[in-house]
């Protein structure tokens, strides 16, 4: 993998990825940009003591223009976008629209191919590899950024999850506070080696569902794919290595050299479910890695998040009143059930 970084023309850093060492990235940015104003902010709740970002700037992003204005094709043709360059593997940006900037954190933008009409699960295992290597890279990058506390590598897919641009593109958040979700793993992290004497909650969750088997969705020689007991959303997968480690900097050879595919079966099961003739299924994927400041960060355990909001064919899962309001979630699909779907659908 070859990294190339460089500068947009209002200031923001450009990284190229290659997967040839030979490739030379020395495209200008022409376009006449003044630099970015953000009015990111901040706030912490009294009741809650959770964080919300006020972020005015962002509702002048772009939102949903036509194939021949997408901003995150390579510039061509005279048409020019955010990525100078005529073609490119994989670029990560600045967000020009950030949620988090400055004092309050960083967010990037990170394209996943310069196909338009591509989808994650089009790529070639070789191509999520080096996706895989950016997502390490930017998590070992932004960790050394002061004030940092933590790395969400993400992607959201479909218009029925919010997505305002259509090609295939995913967001890295570098987080000035530990989010809300990591502080209740990490409480129940504590909670359980308390109560066991030592154990290692993950390590037990991975252990109990591969003895149990009923909703395992895959097993590879380094990765698990299993719906949680507990799921939220009608279709949700989580995905551990086999081996714990905190963070994606920590996987060995051979977990790196298998999630390609691992992951790409998944994806392309998810595409599945809902029988033929359906749009692709919109899904929310995430990384969850530990804090980099956490005193038990080596306890924690890397692992993937995958869900949908669609619920069955045609129809959507809402956060209604007991989600939104109270956060009690409410499952139409029993997790034995969904995986059992899951594995119906495996590649032939």
């Amino acid at each position: 993998m070859k990294k190339t970084t460089t500068r947009l023309a209002d200031g923001r850093e450009l990284l190229y990825y290659d997967s040839r060492d030979d490739a030379v990235r020395d495209a200008v940015d022409r376009r006449p940009l003044d630099p970015v104003a953000t009015s990111a902010e901040l706030r912490r709740d009294p009741l809650l003591g959770d964080t919300v970002a006020v972020a005015s700037h962002r509702q002048g992003r772009i939102y949903h223009p036509p194939a021949d204005e997408c901003p995150l094709c390579p510039s061509r043709d005279g048409r020019l976008s955010e990525i100078p360059a005529a073609d490119y593997d994989v670029v990560v940006f600045e967000n020009r629209f950030p949620s988090l900037a400055g004092d309050a954190g960083r967010c990037e933008v990170v394209c996943f191919t310069s196909d338009h009409d591509a989808s994650f699960a089009d790529l070639s295992p070789e191509q999520v590899r080096l996706v895989l290597g950016a997502w390490t890279d930017r998590t070992a990058e932004l960790s050394q950024l002061p004030g940092v506390e933590q790395v969400f590598c993400f992607e959201n897919r479909g218009k029925e999850i919010g997505v305002t641009l259509g090609h295939p593109h995913g967001q890295i958040y570098a987080y000035p506070f530990v989010t809300p979700r990591t502080e209740l793993m990490l409480r129940s992290l504590a909670a359980h080696r308390e109560r066991t004497g030592g154990g290692n909650l993950f390590d037990d969750v991975l252990a109990g569902e591969r003895a149990d088997g009923r909703r395992i969705v895959l097993k590879g020689e380094h990765w698990t794919a299993f719906v949680p007991f507990a799921a939220h959303w009608p279709y949700e997968v989580h995905l551990y290595p086999n081996r714990r480690v905190p963070d994606l900097l920590g996987l060995d050879e051979d977990a790196r050299t298998e999630f390609p595919h691992v992951y790409l079966e998944l994806l392309r099961r998810f595409d599945r479910i809902f029988g033929e003739g359906e749009p692709r299924t919109p899904y929310i994927a995430g990384w969850h890695q530990a804090p980099f400041g956490a005193a038990d960060r080596r306890d924690f355990a890397l692992h993937l998040e995958l869900f949908t909001v669609r619920r069955t064919s045609g129809k959507l899962k809402f956060l209604a009143g007991s989600e939104s309001g109270m956060s009690v979630f409410i499952n139409d699909v029993p997790p034995e059930t969904a995986a059992q779907r899951l594995r119906e659908v495996a590649s032939q």
